[in-house]
């Protein structure tokens, strides 16, 4: 990932994204640089726009709907929301089952070194 925040620190500087800007960046941060990852990176970022892509990527749906409308997206929206309560009901239960064995055997980490 540093790599990348290092292509998008020069990107927001307005500095040219190349081998050398990359490794001066990912040095500096105190980052082992491997060279052939940078050469990778930009190779990769050669021919995008890179504030294009952070705009579609701040516009997709958090939710990982695909691109078949917005009647996916909330449909999706709405079984995560479900989804979400099943396991907050679920970890409450677990939680109450967790405070019964809390008592019974009296094992655990407080009990070898309390």
């Amino acid at each position: 990932m540093e790599y990348v925040y290092a292509a998008l620190i020069l990107n927001e500087t307005g500095e040219e994204i190349n081998e050398d800007n990359v490794t001066g960046v990912l040095e500096a941060a105190g980052v082992d640089v491997e060279e052939s990852r940078v050469k990778a990176l930009v190779a990769a970022l050669e021919d995008v726009d890179i504030e294009e892509a952070i705009e579609t990527a701040a516009a997709a749906p958090a939710a990982g709907a695909s691109a078949g409308g917005a009647a996916e997206a909330d449909a999706s929206a709405d079984e995560a929301d479900d989804d979400d309560e099943d396991e907050a009901e679920a970890e409450a239960a677990d939680e109450a089952d967790d405070d019964d064995e809390d008592d019974d055997g009296g094992e655990g980490l407080g009990e070898l070194f309390g």
